[in-house]
């Protein structure tokens, strides 16, 4: 038996010649050799960053090179410049690689074609050029959108059929459906609201808190579950490098879920603040939604304040569960909240961020 509980001399190709899942090699212990889309963004920062203290060969795919000097690459990770929509790059960047992280993503969008565009139509380039460069694991970075939102108290879990309502919570699930129907061995990982260093998104709240008041959606009982990037770029390790992972689609979360009120004044706390929290009424907040999302198709950009986010942002609450992941790679949540907070505020006042 080899470390995966396979014997060594078992045959493991389906007729199509792609690798059962049970074959796939061991690669918790080896370094391998790892290509990351969206590396110079948020989580694919912290993933790239973390690969390279595992010791693994890593080759990036970056739309801006001046960007990627400002992490402190150097020459340890090999870049090839393009995007989403380039399938001479994507093939480039795939081309003899172990694994395929799949992290690059619209958040942000004008429409629903837009969105659509990259990411379900950008996910489809990159699963055919990890096909064809023989990519032994491809893991997809989708998202907690997927699968719609949650009632108070009721995290979800896998089971839950999927029910996204925005825009982009329905280019994941698309991107999803493609990557379920590929014949490559892969793994879905959907997380919650990330946060951390180098997140511009939860920066917002910092800057507000700072300056002594957040305004919410509601009336801040809106339940979250939340998760550092640190924590999410082991998840995907964990989901690349452990056998059993493959052919699944999981949620990575910490597993004590926050209210978004508490989660403002944690920021808060992690500034040495105490800011006094607004709640918008939903009507309201639906007609403030409108305006912005008006002025945003005026002038022709793309804005996370719209009708459409509003289905998201006026949920009673977004959590999931994570404990088939737990079961299957041994992945654990590690950073506290209000740890993370600290770090990440900390890290936006070194920068200058914040």
């Amino acid at each position: 038996m080899d470390p995966r509980g396979q014997c060594v001399d078992e045959q493991g190709r389906h007729p199509a010649g792609v690798p059962r899942f049970q074959d796939l090699p061991h690669l918790r212990q080896v370094a391998v050799k790892a290509f990351v889309t969206g590396g110079t963004g948020f989580v694919g920062a912290h993933l790239v960053k973390a690969l390279r203290a595992r010791g693994d060969s890593v080759t990036a795919l970056v739309r801006r090179p001046a960007l990627a000097e400002t992490l402190g690459w150097g020459k340890d990770v090999r870049q090839v410049k393009g995007d989403l929509g380039d399938a001479a790059v994507l093939r480039e960047g795939c081309a003899g690689v172990d694994v395929v992280y799949h992290v690059a993503g619209k958040v942000a969008a004008r429409n629903a074609d837009e969105y659509m565009a990259t990411n379900r139509d950008g996910t489809a380039n990159v699963l055919e050029a990890a096909r064809d460069g023989g990519a032994r694991r491809t893991v997809v970075v989708s998202s907690l959108a997927v699968a719609g939102p949650t009632e108070p108290g009721h995290p979800v879990d896998e089971s839950r059929r999927p029910a996204p309502v925005t825009n982009y919570g329905r280019s994941k699930l698309a991107a999803e459906v493609l990557v379920q129907a590929m014949p490559v061995p892969w793994t879905i990982v959907r997380p919650p609201l990330v946060y951390g260093e180098w997140d511009r998104a939860t920066l917002k709240i910092f800057q507000l808190a700072k300056r002594g008041f957040v305004p919410l959606f509601g009336d801040g009982s809106q339940e979250l579950s939340v998760i550092h990037a640190e924590d999410l770029a082991r998840a995907l390790i964990v989901a690349a490098t452990t056998p059993a992972a493959a052919g699944h689609v999981y949620f990575a979360t910490h597993p004590t879920p926050i209210t978004s009120r508490a989660l403002a004044l944690a920021a808060g706390r992690a500034l040495g603040k105490t800011p006094r929290i607004i709640g918008v009424p939903p009507l309201v907040a639906r007609g403030v939604l409108l305006a912005i999302g008006g002025l945003a198709r005026i002038s022709g950009r793309p804005t996370l304040l719209s009708p459409d986010k509003g289905n998201e942002y006026l949920a009673p609450a977004w959590t999931c569960r994570s404990e088939a992941l737990t079961r299957d790679t041994g992945w654990r949540a590690e950073i506290e909240l209000e740890d993370g907070l600290r770090r990440a505020a900390n890290w936006y006042r070194e920068v200058g961020w914040l």
